[in-house]
């Protein structure tokens, strides 16, 4: 059941890393990006990376060409509404494409930590942030967890999720957990969640740091927390607060460390590596506020 990962670093207990600043002249594969074969295909769908040159923005204003049926569209790829609602494109732009292998990354290092503490998947009730079309919780369910529960602010993607990989999650709640419905809220607490997951999500605005600190709340004293972010946010500060949030958490002991590992989130559309840091640690308090 278990399979383990690999490590470029090593386990960090206990303790925050400074982590590296991505060399610039790293060494990247000679490679051209551009769409393969999937689903989408069969559909009609041809998903085209612009020209690099022709590309100066951030991660969150990075786009692509989809052209259905000969009409060509230019979709972002933060406007996941858009994207989830075409089957297969979400495969298609961020792991056909642009070879994204978080979602193996974090369960992977998940599942390494709590076999080494003697902890079978099968224990963990999972609440699940940003959970988008499923792909996090089918990676989690074929590791044995059998208790997942999905939380995302959009329809489209609770609608892809129930398309493409049905009977994934006990039960897919699309609301804002700053403000969660009364019933819901109540729904949610009755779980008594031990375990937090949430992938490719934090940083960029789509989940703020006040849902995330929500959602960490409804995890039980001593619950695990299995989460990635861009490395850049735990370098500075930024404009979404999470950099200030985890660094001051893990500084607090509000958070304990137990594992990291810094990775190759996905390729940019120029071709150059997107690296992230997977981090799985344990609630040992509330989250601060961080103003």
């Amino acid at each position: 059941m278990w399979g383990g990962t690999s490590h470029n670093d090593g386990p960090r207990r206990g303790s925050r890393r400074a982590y590296p600043a991505v060399d610039p002249k790293e060494t990247v594969r000679e490679r051209k990006l551009q769409s393969s074969p999937s689903a989408t295909a069969e559909r009609g769908v041809e998903v085209h990376i612009p020209d690099p040159s022709g590309f100066a923005g951030d991660q969150d204003e990075e786009w692509c060409e989809v052209a259905i049926d000969g009409e060509t569209h230019r979709i972002r790829f933060h406007d996941y509404g858009r994207i989830y609602a075409i089957p297969g494109l979400y495969e298609r732009i961020f792991y056909d494409t642009l070879e994204c292998d978080s979602p193996q990354t974090v369960c992977s290092l998940l599942e390494r930590v709590l076999r080494e503490h003697d902890v079978a998947p099968d224990e963990l009730r999972v609440l699940e942030l940003g959970a988008g079309n499923g792909m996090v919780g089918e990676e989690l369910e074929h590791r044995g967890v059998a208790e997942i529960v999905a939380v995302d602010i959009l329809e489209e993607a609770a609608e892809a999720a129930a398309r493409d990989r049905p009977g994934v999650y006990d039960d897919y709640k699309v609301i804002d957990l700053t403000s969660p419905p009364d019933r819901d809220r109540h729904d949610l607490e009755q779980q008594e969640f031990n375990c937090l997951v949430t992938v490719a999500a934090l940083g960029f605005g789509d989940i703020p740091p006040e849902a995330f600190a929500a959602a960490h709340d409804l995890i039980e004293p001593g619950g695990w927390l299995a989460f990635n972010i861009k490395e850049d946010f735990l370098q500075r500060d930024d404009n979404s607060g999470f950099g200030r949030m985890i660094r001051q958490a893990l500084d607090d002991g509000a958070l304990e460390l137990v594992d990291d590992h810094r990775y190759r989130h996905r390729l940019a559309v120029d071709g150059q590596p997107i690296h992230y840091v997977a981090l799985i640690a344990r609630k040992r308090s509330e989250l601060p506020l961080v103003a």
